[in-house]
């Protein structure tokens, strides 16, 4: 008897019982109206055998399956960052079931960075729908790269599903993006040997040749009387027809080639492009740089230098300038070369269909040229104000630089 009284008086009292069952109740009929609203993708239950997720088939059974068939990741989060949906392609990307997937916090497949950049997104995100980069850090410690398209859904105060995802794999076009920069890479060291070849020719040959029909036609003119002076000024104006074509020649070759920038480096090299151009073209430059107290890496001179003369050709073709300014700092470890101009600008927003397409590969030919060697160019220009163009290359910590007078 005296057992049977404890066992009583451990058990629960019929009313807290009561109010459980009620409380359980209640919570089934919500979970069962969710369901028939379709307000609930899924459902999470806990076993013996741990978390199990049950996807749910109904009106959208036709969507699901068209998601589940997608070559890509998709995601339905909660505003805390939290699956409630997974498509057996994300879970693959993630190499992780996809029990184990939904339930469980998109956060731990990103990087502390990157969760900040992400967290910093989806407050700035609208309905519109935003896009970024990360890297997914999958189970197995692997790493993807992937492109993740973010939108929020609308609200309606039951479902916390309020944030949706497409997982874009990467792989294959960072491959590619690889390969072609090699590519580009190789064209350019290709078209510099080219260019070096092209030099020596026009040098050797056409260069020795004018020299020729200079002397020539100075003999001629020396021989020919008082008596052939129509002649005599025929023969002058061939000889110095001869001349400017030797001088063109020369700097055709000079540019093709720049032997200054070889023997004596970028800041030499810099002045005497700028000099010739000046002196050819009326427009006014001024100089501004620090003389390195050690040479840079060839490849970064010969950068630096091709994307100064193409600045300098786009503001003969096409800038109307009457001012450029040229800069060369160093700070740390980065070395920086400006040039602006005072010209017509353009609309870098402008569709490239509707400039001038030599410009835009010239401008593309700028950009490799800076990728080439590990740096960033940055463009801005405003109409009728001018262009400014600020290239960035990271140098060893060794070379260091002294302002010259």
């Amino acid at each position: 008897m005296k057992t049977k009284r404890r066992q009583r008086a451990s058990r629960p009292a019929p009313s807290r019982e009561l109010a459980e069952l009620r409380v359980r109740l209640a919570e089934a009929e919500e979970a069962l109206r969710a369901i028939r609203t379709g307000e609930v993708d899924a459902v999470v239950t806990a076993g013996k055998a741990g978390l199990q997720v049950f996807t749910l088939e109904g009106a959208g059974h036709a969507y699901r399956l068209l998601i589940e068939s997608m070559n890509e990741g998709a995601l339905t989060l909660t505003t805390d960052k939290m699956i409630v949906y997974a498509n057996q392609c994300f879970a693959n990307m993630v190499r992780c079931p996809l029990g184990q997937v939904m339930g469980s916090s998109f956060r731990r497949f990103l990087s502390a960075e990157d969760r900040a950049t992400l967290r910093s997104l989806l407050k700035r995100a609208g309905h519109s729908g935003s896009k970024i980069q990360v890297q997914l850090h999958a189970g197995d410690g692997s790493q993807m790269p992937v492109q993740i398209s973010i939108r929020r859904t609308a609200k309606d105060g039951i479902n916390r599903a309020t944030i949706g995802m497409v997982v874009t794999d990467l792989t294959e076009a960072r491959r590619t993006e690889e390969l072609l920069r090699a590519l580009t890479h190789r064209v350019v060291q290709v078209q510099e040997d080219e260019r070096g070849r092209v030099a020596l020719e026009l040098h050797d040959h056409l260069t020795q040749l004018h020299c020729a029909i200079l002397f020539r036609s100075q003999i001629l003119a020396d021989e020919l009387t008082a008596r052939d002076e129509p002649l005599k000024k025929e023969a002058m104006q061939l000889r110095e027809m001869a001349g400017k074509a030797a001088e063109e020649v020369e700097r055709i070759s000079r540019n093709l080639r720049p032997s200054v920038l070889i023997q004596l480096g970028l800041v030499d090299a810099l002045r005497g492009t700028i000099t010739e151009f000046a002196e050819r073209t009326g427009v006014s430059v001024k100089l501004d740089c620090e003389q390195l107290a050690t040479r840079l890496p060839a490849d970064t001179e010969l950068a630096l230098y091709r994307i100064h003369q193409e600045a300098l050709k786009n503001v003969e073709k096409h800038a109307r300038a009457s001012h450029v300014m040229v800069q060369l700092t160093k700070k740390g470890d980065i070395v920086q070369l400006t040039i602006k101009d005072d010209g017509i600008g353009f609309d870098p927003e402008r569709p490239p269909a509707r400039r001038k397409r030599k410009a835009d590969l010239g401008l593309l030919g700028m950009r490799e040229r800076a990728s080439y060697v590990g740096g960033a160019i940055t463009i801005k220009s405003i109409r009728r104000t001018g262009t400014d163009i600020e290239v960035r290359i990271s140098v060893p910590p060794s070379v260091t630089a002294t302002k010259l007078n």
